[in-house]
């Protein structure tokens, strides 16, 4: 079905038509300096868009939250947890809702890993609910930016990620993205260089310029009409609007905006004398002038912070009644109790390490875990083995120790999916389904383990055969052993029979 979206006029008045069905094939990129009206644009697009198709809009300032009213969206606060906000995005695929992820109120490194979860659920959502969604990403440079910046390196790789999903491999799974930026420059350029679509508003600096002239293949002394656009006026190109650069002008809208701009008003007609009493006059509250402000001490860094928390549990065990040693093998013994508690609950697996590493602190400092802490990589090596479900028994055998030497040239994130196959075959017991594989990753996406087993065996640490009725077996040369036939399609709740006694 053919629809066309009225974004305003176009040459000679005609109106200015974007192809819908083309849109959600062919994404769109929307760049233009603050005031030049890319909200505004997007507000059109989303407006006359939203009888046809379902659209979710990831709004760092909460402009576009007054969709709700005439339209219908929810508006998702993003001031959850990113297991729920994953959660929520699966539940919108499924039901087809209109939404507008609010992240207003959130630092920047939040703001990033909670648009990260929340595309990461759309993007993993079940293949029955691959249904087209416009997915519109105002100021896309803060979570895809083209270097980094002052927020967290962790954050800043989550969120280019799904954004660079979004743009990439977003389209066979519905998912059309709209991403607006105020510069080229600070947008990843494999985010950008994805869209087929552009409208370039205003801008000013040479480099942001010629970059938009090159996308809509003008040549460079055209450049300098960008810098005299109009608020609103638009520059187009792409399948969806026109083969050939057309000036768009942007219709009104029906809603607004909560943030406005500047405006002239008339200063208030003050004699300069009481003016003077208004600001110097004290009211009747502020019996005394306000404390001086004094410099702040730097942070504490959090390796102190924690040597400071070990030694006082140390006094404290040296002061009671408790014996105030213990061995290598008790803290040994401890340890692993913790992380099996951790790897024991349900949610744990789509958590990220980090911040399953720092629930592994507080509970070593609630079990008084004498000794320094475990650093985040060896948390996350403990964690590998503890997800593989490997016994003390096994643990302790050669061979057992081969597949760990072999784990090692892995990165720490898939190391316990290999494990958990490795001990598998070590054990002679079926392989895992996609389903297993999919929880000890941390993911809903089965697809993600599969992959994850073709990569294994193209590094030459596995090979994987069908035998005649279908089932998959995994077998490690370097361990000389093999797992037994497995359903890949089974459920993980059938494969791993223990988990349910449990």
């Amino acid at each position: 079905m053919k629809v066309g979206i009225d974004m305003g006029t176009g040459a000679n008045g005609a109106p200015a038509m974007i192809d819908l069905e083309e849109l959600l094939a062919t994404r769109l990129l929307v760049q233009g300096n603050s005031g030049s009206g890319k909200s505004h644009l997007l507000r059109r697009l989303l407006e006359q868009s939203a009888p046809w198709v379902q659209q979710c809009v990831i709004d760092p300032e909460g402009d576009f939250v007054t969709l709700s009213d005439k339209f219908g969206h929810v508006v998702v606060d993003a001031a959850r947890s990113e297991t729920e906000l994953t959660r929520i995005a699966g539940r919108i695929r499924q039901h087809r809702v209109s939404v507008v992820l609010n992240l207003e109120g959130l630092e920047t490194d939040q703001q990033m890993r909670a648009a990260a979860a929340f595309l990461g659920g759309m993007f993993d959502a079940d293949r029955d609910h691959w249904y087209p969604v416009l997915m519109v990403v105002d100021e896309a440079q803060l979570f895809a930016p083209a270097a980094a910046g002052e927020v967290a390196e962790d954050a800043r790789r989550l969120s280019l990620a799904a954004m660079t999903n979004l743009m990439c491999r977003g389209r066979k799974r519905g998912l059309a993205g709209v991403i607006a930026t105020q510069r080229l420059a600070k947008l990843a350029k494999n985010v950008a260089a994805e869209a087929s679509n552009f409208l370039m508003g205003r801008t000013f600096l040479d480099i942001d310029m010629a970059r938009a002239a090159d996308l809509l293949g003008m040549d460079r002394r055209q450049a300098e009409q960008f810098r005299d656009l109009q608020r609103g006026c638009f520059v187009a190109l792409g399948p969806a609007i026109s083969r050939r650069p057309v000036a768009v002008t942007i219709g009104p809208v029906e809603t607004s905006a909560r943030s406005i701009s500047p405006k002239l008003l008339p200063l208030p007609e003050t004699p300069p004398k009481d003016a003077a009493e208004l600001i110097f006059a004290a009211e009747p509250e502020e019996t005394r002038p306000p404390p001086r402000k004094r410099a702040e001490p730097p942070p504490t860094p959090t390796a102190d912070i924690m040597a400071q928390l070990v030694r006082a549990a140390e006094t404290n065990a040296a002061n009671s009644s408790a014996p105030a040693e213990i061995d290598e093998a008790g803290r040994t013994a401890m340890l692993d109790r913790i992380i099996g508690e951790i790897v024991a609950d349900p949610e744990a697996g789509f958590r990220t390490n980090s911040v399953l590493y720092q629930d592994f602190l507080v509970r070593c400092r609630i079990h008084r875990v004498p000794g320094t802490p475990l650093t985040l990589s060896a948390f996350r090596r403990r964690l590998a083995v503890a997800r593989s479900g490997v016994d003390d028994e096994m643990a302790s055998g050669e061979t057992w120790r081969q597949a760990l030497a072999l784990s090692e040239s892995l990165t720490e994130d898939i190391q316990g999916v290999f494990l958990a196959v490795a001990r598998a075959a070590i054990a002679g017991e079926p392989c895992p389904s996609d389903a297993r594989l999919a929880t000890i990753y941390g993911t809903h996406s089965p697809s993600r383990a599969r992959r994850l087993l073709t990569y294994f065996e193209e590094r030459g640490l596995l090979v994987v055969r069908k035998d005649l009725r279908g089932g998959r077996v995994v077998n490690f040369p370097d361990l000389g052993c093999e797992t037994a036939p497995g359903d890949p399609n089974a459920p993980d709740d059938i494969l791993e029979p223990r988990d349910a006694a449990e």
